[in-house]
C-alpha cells in the first residue's frame, strides 16, 4: 500500500494551491481518503473528506477552509486532489493524505504560505 503527496510549495497569501494524492497497491476506488495538515507545534488536524463511490463521493470540510478548498477524486487515475484557494499563513503545514480504512497515511507534502 502506498500513497503519495505532491502539489505543495511556496504560495503567496490569496494564492492557490492543487494537491494530488496516488494510491497504489490497493483497490483505491473502494476506500474512503482524507487530507490532514500539522503546522509546527500543533497536532495533525482534518481538512477534508471524500468518500468511496467515485465522482459522487461525499466530502466534509474542516470549518476553517470551507468555502476555500473543494477535494475531488479520479479513480481511473487513483488520485485525490485537494484544491485550496485564497490561501492564508494559517494554511502553512505539511499535508497528508490518509486512508481511514487502512489506517495508512502517506509521506506528506509541505505548503508554505507566505509574502
Amino acid at each position: 500500500v502506498q500513497l503519495v503527496e505532491s502539489g505543495g510549495g511556496l504560495v503567496q497569501p490569496g494564492g492557490s494551491l492543487r494537491l494530488s494524492c496516488v494510491g497504489s497497491g490497493f483497490t483505491f476506488s473502494r476506500y474512503d481518503i482524507s487530507w490532514y495538515r500539522q503546522a509546527p507545534g500543533s497536532d495533525r488536524e482534518l481538512v477534508a473528506f471524500i468518500s468511496s463511490g467515485g465522482v459522487g463521493g461525499s466530502t466534509n470540510y474542516a470549518d476553517s477552509v470551507k468555502g476555500r478548498a473543494t477535494i475531488s477524486r479520479d479513480d481511473a487515475k487513483n488520485t485525490v486532489y485537494l484544491q485550496m484557494n485564497m490561501l492564508k499563513p494559517e494554511d502553512t503545514g505539511v499535508y497528508y493524505c490518509y486512508a481511514p480504512t487502512l489506517l495508512f497515511w502517506g509521506q506528506g507534502t509541505q505548503v508554505t504560505v507566505s509574502s
